[in-house]
C-alpha cells in the first residue's frame, strides 16, 4: 500500500532528500514550500504524513501544526516535525500542539524514514541497509 507523504520544507537540498527516501520506501511524495502552500495542498487532498519543518516563510510550522490538529477530519494525519531548534523545551511546544514525533536537524534520511514508517505501522524502512 502506498501512503502520501507531504515535505513541507523550504531548503532545496532537504527536499531533495526527503522526496528521494520516501519514493524509495514507495510513498506518493508532494512538496509544499512554506506554511500557507503547506494548509492548501492538506486541504486539496489529506496525506497520511506531513514532515514539517519550523522555520518556514508565510506561516511557521508550528502554526500550520496547530492547524492541522484543529481540524477534526485530519485527526488521522501524522506529523513529523524536522527542525534545526534542539531545545527540549522547543520539542515539548510541537508535541504539545500535536505533533507525533520530532527529530532535530542535522538528521539522518534513514533515521526520517524509519520514524515515518513507524508512525504508518510499517516495520524498518526498505532504503535502510
Amino acid at each position: 500500500m502506498s501512503y502520501s507523504v507531504l515535505i513541507v520544507e523550504d531548503e532545496p537540498n532537504i527536499v531533495l532528500s526527503l522526496q528521494f527516501i520516501m519514493k524509495r520506501s514507495g510513498h506518493d511524495v508532494r512538496i509544499a514550500e512554506d506554511g500557507e502552500a503547506a494548509l492548501a495542498a492538506i486541504s486539496e487532498k489529506q496525506p497520511d504524513v506531513v514532515l514539517l519543518d519550523v522555520m518556514l516563510p508565510k506561516r511557521d510550522g508550528l502554526s500550520v501544526c496547530e492547524a492541522i490538529r484543529a481540524n477534526p477530519n485530519l485527526a488521522e494525519t501524522k506529523i513529523l516535525v524536522l527542525s534545526a531548534k534542539s531545545r527540549e523545551s522547543d520539542k515539548d511546544k510541537a508535541l504539545k500542539l500535536g505533533a507525533d514525533d520530532y527529530i532535530t536537524k542535522p538528521y539522518s534520511t534513514r533515521d526520517v524514514c524509519e520514524r515515518v514508517n513507524a508512525l504508518l505501522g510499517i516495520e524498518g524502512c526498505p532504503t535502510a541497509k
